[in-house]
């Protein structure tokens, strides 16, 4: 595949102090073949598999039940350009059962789209996961699709508020006690109220009790004994007895657990026995999160070598000389109290090395090393070293081995700001040693924001004055700019999610980053030093050298999206297809039309068809010899399955103690919006949907499913399994049989339960069914306390149920065609582009009235389509302040030009 792109391949001679003078520059010649041959490799990679990276910038950190999500999308490819591969991007929500929640469909203008998800007031509260990616993003690591968890409360209508502690488990003979408290909605505490409680481990019930609150509303659950490794996968359910009605809250273990992880990373990848290195270390709790330690370093007689502790984040540095033939062991205290003695990585007794010191801000600093073993049996042959930044080779140099120590200083101006990955070869092109440095340069986007007043009152307008330049140079910018209330919406800083820490930093790293922009807020020796050692401890593995030079690339299975494709086969009743016949489209929402001709295959295809979620599409082959013979197959889109969670650490547990100020305001809100004024009710019966409840097979499933999925998605489907299968996310499609994704990638091959109108049948009885008949499939990831997959050996249960037709009703003649439609005519709604909103902005006029009640809102403005004047690199911008005295207001605005370069700015103002 190749895209006709320009690829320069820079080659640099390592040049300065006389240790270099051996290095000479890169030439064909008979022992640099297999390093061209690897660069030449490297650039047809990079050629034929652009990387392309997807930011979602959000308007707050998180949000309550009744919100809307505002969200812009910023597609790059290889060196932050926007994107002009791809034309589509998608953003999934997912819930905490990887069930898809809410999806969006937006078409890409320079490689930017606006979006937004509007939270429904029955959303259960918790944390949910949002994902960003281009389709030909698919065909790579998942790793490296944008994830981001947001944490969405709900205090609607909410009778009970929770919060959870976890004491004990540092020992097996401590077990984990979990202590609730029940409040009300005013936060009086829940006295002498009966709780029963369950735990689950992979869906299985492990232990179950009951208990009482005492006066402050407490309950202390001791959790059955389990492993950390099951207790991080367990869930506790609690079901407190309110009389009228037993609220039901769940609480995910994985924070009572405390095993914990230890790892350590040599620079360069190995210890060489006789050479000094530097070894990270990292800690995490079962939770993801660093653990803060001190520890010491003893060889295999007991001798104390070096002591280290962590630095930042539970990660730290040790230095260590290993000696021939010794082992060593690490001895560590971490802050919980607890100890434990872990081994350091084996030695090796002949070795080469690569380190950096990136310490300088004008120069990296490279050393080569080897021990005299290796030196005596590789002297005189040839080495190099290749840096390169998102597949785009910087620098590359070689040498013969004449001594056991080389050093390099390299001008940074080579490189731009991201993480550069510098790689020591063999003459064979093998990768020997690795190291990653971060590159931080001045040379970013600068945004300047500004105010037309230092301090405003409440509803004052606002003018809002953003500077866009490149150096001294105006820049061409598309913006988003993001105002809220920092009363109402207390944000983190060194824990969030920014431009510039997604698109420089965690979209090239495997693996979670905690806190990234800690690394980016401030700029000192302290966050420096901080970030080297994250890069001494997280893997690239984007961009693998050895991959490359064995000829594993990656299969492609989906192509960059220009648009919208429709497209199918037109096929005669024999299934044979039909060359050069005509298939016309209609789009009646939109009064277009198109027609096609069929290829030898019979394939048809529609490109760029701008249709929106809900429209119906019908295709007509009516036109044709005998057309009542013809039959038209639509292609279906392959749809992306859940993958794994990254940001996991992020999630927050007891979310209604830590966001209460927000939610009470976001309830405010909501009410404030939503009041009910006097009502006529008049006496209707309204015609019941079908639902599991209505069938005793399915009792003791829970109230409401994970997952439900509207029949609408179904309409002309022509096999509705193959439908069901891209529809229901969360759930796996193999050989006929539907599986719980999470479970099943864990090894778990028990497939789920199917119901079809309370009805149990197996996976291929559903080729029998008309999707046009189905009013909603509900997907439900356990069996709750149904007993049915314990019964039956499954796992999970879909529930199918059908349209139900009135009673006494008859069909007109349309309604029959309609359910009985020509096989070459096939009507149905793909999956269009999805409605943007407008962010609602009110507009005051001071000394007069307004219609508007009290102005509760916490993001005061918000506005995705900023473009900065080309020759001026200026925009300016109006809004009113909200209501609401003694506050800050929070301006970030972020965004890229059109060369790709990045920039974020954040600007506060007093609301007095």
């Amino acid at each position: 595949m190749n895209f006709k792109r320009f690829l320069p391949l820079c080659l640099f001679l390592l040049v300065g102090a006389s240790a270099f003078a051996q290095f000479t520059p890169l030439v064909p010649r008979k022992d640099s073949v297999s390093l061209n041959d690897l660069l030449a490799k490297s650039v047809k990679y990079t050629n034929d598999y652009p990387v392309e990276k997807v930011y979602v910038h959000f308007d707050k950190p998180y949000y309550a039940a009744g919100d809307t999500v505002w969200l812009k999308s910023y597609v790059t490819v290889d060196q932050h350009a926007p994107s002009t591969m791809s034309k589509v991007v998608y953003i999934d929500m997912y819930n905490e059962q990887d069930s898809l929640v809410a999806s969006q469909k937006l078409p890409l203008v320079d490689g930017m789209a606006a979006g937004n998800f509007l939270l429904s007031p029955q959303l259960k509260q918790g944390n949910y996961r949002l994902r960003g990616y281009t389709q030909w993003m698919l065909n790579f690591d998942p790793a490296y699709l944008f994830n981001k968890v947001i944490t969405i409360g709900n205090q609607i209508n909410k009778e009970v508020s929770v919060n959870v502690n976890f004491t004990g488990g540092t020992t097996a003979q401590t077990p984990v006690t979990a202590k609730v408290q029940f409040t009300d909605a005013q936060g009086k505490p829940l006295a002498d109220k009966r709780v029963n409680w369950h735990v689950e481990t992979s869906h299985e019930d492990t232990g179950k009790g009951r208990v009482n609150t005492d006066a402050n509303g407490y309950a202390t659950i001791t959790l059955p004994p389990a492993s950390p490794l099951a207790l991080g996968s367990s869930v506790l359910f609690t079901e407190i007895d309110l009389d009228a009605k037993k609220p039901v809250n769940t609480f995910f273990l994985k924070a009572a657990s405390t095993g914990k992880d230890v790892q350590f990373f040599p620079e360069g990848g190995d210890l060489i026995a006789g050479i000094p290195s530097k070894v990270a270390v990292k800690a995490v709790r079962a939770n993801g999160l660093g653990l803060d330690f001190k520890g010491t370093v003893v060889d295999n007689e007991g001798k104390e070598v070096t002591t280290f502790e962590s630095q930042h984040l539970g990660m730290g540095l040790l230095l260590l000389q290993p000696e021939v033939g010794k082992t060593y062991k690490a001895n560590i205290s971490f802050a919980d109290g607890t100890q434990g003695t872990y081994n350091i990585p084996r030695i090796s007794q002949s070795g080469i090395n690569l380190s950096a010191m990136n310490g300088d801000g004008e120069n990296l600093n490279i050393k080569i090393a080897a021990n005299d073993a290796y030196f005596k049996a590789n002297q005189n042959k040839t080495y190099y070293i290749v840096a390169q930044c998102g597949g785009f080779i910087k620098y590359a140099a070689q040498t013969k081995l004449q001594s056991s120590v080389y050093q390099a200083s390299i001008p940074k101006s080579k490189f731009g700001t991201g993480i550069l990955q510098i790689t020591l070869f063999g003459s064979n092109g093998i990768p020997i040693s690795e190291r990653l440095v971060f590159i931080q340069r001045n040379d970013l986007m600068t945004l300047n924001v500004t105010t037309d007043k230092p301090q405003y009152g409440r509803r004052q307008p606002v003018k809002l004055n953003i500077s866009a330049k490149n150096g001294t140079a105006p820049a061409d910018a598309g913006l988003s700019v993001a105002v809220i209330d920092e009363k109402k919406v207390p944000v983190d800083e060194d824990g969030e999610t920014t431009i510039l820490t997604s698109l420089l930093l965690t979209s090239d790293l495997r693996g979670y980053v905690e806190k990234p922009n800690y690394y980016f807020n401030k700029k000192d020796a302290k966050t420096v030093a901080d970030l080297d050692v994250l890069m001494l401890t997280q893997g690239y593995r984007r961009f693998s050298y050895r991959d490359i030079v064995a000829g594993r690339m990656p299969k492609v299975t989906y192509m960059p999206e220009s648009g919208i494709t429709i497209s199918g086969t037109l096929r005669n009743s024999t299934g044979l297809p039909i060359f050069k016949g005509n298939v016309r489209l209609f789009v009646p929402d939109k009064n277009f039309s198109a027609e096609t001709i069929t290829d030898a295959e019979g394939v048809f295809k529609f490109n760029n068809v701008v249709v929106n979620d809900t429209m119906k599409v019908t295709l007509n082959a009516r036109n044709n010899v005998n057309a009542n013979n013809l039959m038209i197959m639509v292609d279906g889109q392959k749809e992306a399955g859940p993958s794994r969670i990254v940001n996991m650490p992020d999630e927050r547990m007891n979310i209604d103690s830590l966001l209460r100020p927000y939610l009470d305001n976001s309830k405010k809100e909501y009410e404030t919006k939503h009041m009910l004024h006097e009502v006529v009710i008049k006496s209707t019966v309204q015609p019941q949907r079908p639902r599991h409840t209505e069938y005793p097979s399915l009792t003791g499933l829970a109230m409401e499913a994970d997952h439900v999925i509207n029949g609408d998605r179904f309409k002309g489907c022509n096999f509705f399994a193959e439908c069901l299968a891209t529809s229901a996310l969360g759930v796996t499609y193999v050989d006929q049989k539907f599986y719980v994704t999470r479970s099943y990638n864990q090894g778990d091959k028990r497939e789920m339960a199917i119901f079809l109108d309370g009805l149990q049948v197996d996976a291929p009885a559903m080729q029998t069914v008309n999707a046009n008949d189905i009013e909603s499939v509900e997907v439900f990831m356990n069996d709750g306390l149904s007993g049915i997959n314990r019964r039956d050996n499954t796992n999970g249960v879909l529930v199918i149920n059908k349209k139900k037709k009135p009673k006494g009703t008859k069909l007109t003649m349309d309604q029959i065609r309609e359910l009985l439609p020509p096989p070459y005519i096939v009507s149905y709604v793909p999956r269009g582009y999805n409605m943007v909103r407008e962010f609602y902005s009110p507009k005051y006029e001071v000394g007069k009235p307004s219609g508007v009640g009290i102005d509760l809102r916490s993001t005061i403005y918000w506005n995705p389509k900023v473009t900065t004047d080309k020759t001026t690199g200026n925009v300016t911008l109006q809004y009113y302040n909200a209501d609401g005295n003694g506050t800050t207001y929070r301006v970030v605005v972020e965004g890229m030009d059109k060369q790709g370069n990045l920039g974020r700015s954040v600007y506060r103002y007093r609301v007095q």
